[in-house]
C-alpha cells in the first residue's frame, strides 16, 4: 500500500568514519520501514518499531525497548494481526506528555482490501508491553476511498487532563478500487487514545488536493503550545494553475481547520516513482511558530535533499536551503528523507545518499547521510555519512516496505534507524551519534535471528554451537517474544528443553562477549 506519491503534478526535489551500525533487527525475510522515539521526561528511553516477518503469519509489527539510551535492547515483541491473514504496514511511535507511549499502524487484508483500518496501541510501561488495538479510522469510514493507507501520528505535548492524538492518512494505491477526488484525512483522540472522532478530509473548498494526485499524503507535525499543522500537495487548475504544498493548521484539536498556501510552483517534488519521495513538515516545540519542511526536487538534477522554513507559523517561508553537499548537477539520487528538531530548536536532516555510486540512477549503492542546522544560524554543517558502509542496492528496495528512515534528536545526540541490505537481505541499522564530534557510539539491540540451532529439529536436549561454550546464561522465548526460562548450559554447552512442548523458538545466549540469539524447533 506504499509508493507514496509525494508531489506528482508534471510527469514532469568530505566523509567522517564511523564504527559498524547497530544491527536492530535480524530476520532473513524483511524487516522494513523503521520508526524510532524517545521519552523526553528520560532520554535515556528509546522505542524502536518495524515491520518484521514472524512464523507462520505475514508482516506483523515488531517492537524493541532501550532504557539506557541505544545500549541494550529487550527482546523484540510483535503485535497480532486483527484478523487473521491480515498483514501491518506503516508504524508511527510517540510519547505522550504524562510518559505513556503510543504505536499506530495499519492492519488490512492487503490482497482484497475487502477490510482492514488504522489502528492506535498505548503503553503504560514503556513499551515492554502493549494495550488492545483502537481503531482511529475504518476502510468503512469512507467507501470507495480506501482511506488508510500511510498513516502518521502526532500527540500533543503539552501538559492536560487528557493526551491528544492526530493520525492523518491518504487513499491507498489501488487505482482500480479508488474513484477521483483524492483526499487527505485527519482523524483526533481528545482522550488519549481511547476513542477517535471520525476522519474527516483535511483539505476543503479552494484548498482541495484534486483529482491528479493519486495519494496526496499528509505531513503532520504539532508545537509546544498543541497547535496542530499538516502539509499535503494539491493541484487543481480551478484554484491555481501551479501545483501547491498546502498548510492546514488548528488550534482546537481539529474541531475547526485553517488553510494557506505554504508554496506555489513547480520546484517542490521529483518525478520518478522509484523514488522515496516523501516530505517530511516539522513543528519547533520551543519556539512558537518555527515549522521546518522537508522535500526533494530535481530542479538540478534528479534528485536533492531541500529545507524550507517559517518563523511565523506559515505566514511566510524563507528561501529554499540545499542540505546534500555534493557537486550539485551530478545527477545522483537523494530521497528517504527524515528530520526531527531538538528542544532547543537545532535541526538534523537524514537521507539516503547516492554521491559516491558510480553512475546515476535509483538503483546504485547509497548510504546514509546526515546535515545539522544549529537554531539561530544561516546555513547547515556539513553533511556527513551516518552509515557504516555503501550498501548495494537490492530489487527489495523498489517496492514496498523501504519508503521512509526515522530520526530522533535530543541534546546534542541522534538516533537514526534505516533499512538497507548490506547483509543480503532487508534489515534495519541504528547509529546514534553526537551533533557536534559527528562520531558514532555504537550499541548492540538484540533481535530474533533466524540462525538455525544443528541439529534441528530439537527433541530433548539443545547443544549450542562450539564457540557458544563460553555461554553464562540462555534465556527461552515463545514466538509472541514472551520469556519462558531461564536456565544455565552444561560445561559442554548441553541443556534440556524436554519440558518444552512442541513448537518453534528462539533461544538467547548471553557471555561476557555479548549476545547472540538462535531459533529452534521442539519436536515430541
Amino acid at each position: 500500500m506504499k509508493k507514496t506519491l509525494f508531489f506528482l503534478l508534471i510527469l514532469a526535489f568530505s566523509k567522517v568514519a564511523f564504527g559498524q551500525n547497530t544491527l536492530v533487527s535480524n530476520a532473513n525475510i524483511f524487516e522494513g520501514e523503521p520508526s524510532i522515539t524517545l521519552n523526553p521526561q528520560n532520554p535515556q528511553h528509546l522505542i524502536a518499531a518495524w515491520m518484521g516477518f514472524q512464523f507462520g503469519q505475514k508482516i506483523t509489527i515488531k517492537s524493541s525497548v532501550s532504557m539506557n539510551g541505544g545500549t541494550t535492547w529487550s527482546m523484540p515483541i510483535y503485535q497480532p494481526h486483527e484478523t487473521a491473514g491480515n498483514s501491518s504496514a506503516d508504524v508511527s511511535l510517540g510519547f505522550g506528555p504524562n510518559g505513556d507511549a503510543f504505536m499506530c499502524y495499519i492492519d488490512y487484508d492487503n490482497v482484497g482490501f475487502t477490510q482492514g483500518k488504522i489502528v492506535v496501541r498505548k503503553s503504560s510501561d514503556g513499551g515492554l508491553t502493549w494495550g488492545p488495538a483502537v481503531e482511529a479510522v475504518n476502510i468503512s469510514d469512507c467507501p470507495g476511498k480506501l482511506c488508510v493507507d500511510r498513516p502518521w501520528m502526532v500527540i500533543d505535548p503539552s501538559p492536560g487532563p487528557q493526551t491528544i492524538i492526530y493520525v492523518t492518512s491518504m487513499n491507498a494505491d489501488q487505482p482500480a478500487l479508488i474513484t477521483p477526488p483524492y483526499n487527505p484525512y485527519v482523524t483526533v483522540s481528545i482522550d488519549g487514545g481511547q476513542t477517535f472522532m471520525n476522519p474527516r478530509y483535511l483539505d476543503t473548498l479552494n484548498f482541495l488536493a484534486g483529482s491528479s494526485i493519486p495519494q496526496p499524503m499528509p505531513t503532520p507535525a504539532i508545537d509546544g503550545n498543541g497547535r496542530f499543522y499538516a502539509v499535503y500537495p494539491s493541484y487543481l487548475v480551478a484554484q491555481s494553475p501551479y501545483p501547491r504544498q498546502i498548510l492546514a493548521f488548528s488550534d482546537h484539536s481539529g474541531i475547526d481547520m485553517n488553510h494557506q498556501v505554504a508554496y506555489q510552483g513547480v520546484n517542490i517534488g521529483v518525478s520518478n516513482s522509484q523514488f522515496k519521495r516523501a516530505g517530511k513538515l516539522l513543528a519547533d516545540e520551543a519556539h512558537a511558530g518555527h515549522l521546518a519542511y522537508c522535500f526533494l526536487t530535481e530542479q538540478n538534477d534528479q534528485s536533492d535533499v531541500y529545507v524550507m522554513e517559517t518563523n511565523d507559523a506559515g505566514l511566510t517561508w524563507g528561501a529554499m536551503q540545499r542540505v546534500n553537499q555534493d557537486p550539485i548537477g551530478n545527477n545522483r539520487v537523494q530521497d528517504l528523507v527524515w528530520a526531527d528538531f531538538n528542544l532547543s530548536g537545532d535541526l538534523v536532516v537524514t537521507w539516503r545518499d547516492r554521491r559516491n555510486a558510480p553512475a546515476d540512477g535509483y538503483s546504485q549503492p547509497s548510504e546514509i547521510y546526515a546535515a545539522v542546522k544549529f537554531y539561530g544560524n544561516p546555513a547547515f554543517t556539513t553533511d556527513f555519512p551516518i552509515s557504516s558502509t555503501v550498501a548495494a542496492h537490492d530489487s527489495v528496495l523498489e517496492g514496498s516496505g523501504n519508503d521512509f528512515m526515522s530520526v530522533v534528536f535530543y541534546g546534542d545526540t541522534c538516533y537514526a534507524v534505516w533499512g538497507d541490505v548490506r547483509s543480503g537481505t532487508l534489515k534495519i541499522y541504528l547509529n546514534k551519534w553526537n551533533v557536534h564530534t559527528q562520531s558514532g557510539s555504537i550499541h548492540e539491540v538484540p533481535s530474533a535471528s533466524n540462525v538455525l540451532l544443528y541439529p534441528n529439529p530439537v527433541y530433548d536436549v539443545v547443544q549450542l554451537p562450539h564457540e557458544n561454550t563460553e555461554t553464562t546464561k540462555v534465556e527461552v522465548f515463545n514466538e509472541l517474544g514472551q520469556l519462558l526460562f531461564v536456565g544455565a548450559p552444561s560445561e559442554n554447552g548441553a541443556f534440556s528443553v524436554a519440558h518444552l512442548p512442541q513448537g518453534k523458538y528462539l533461544l538467547r545466549c548471553s557471555s561476557v562477549g555479548g549476545n547472540q540469539v538462535f531459533r529452534f524447533t521442539k519436536a515430541n
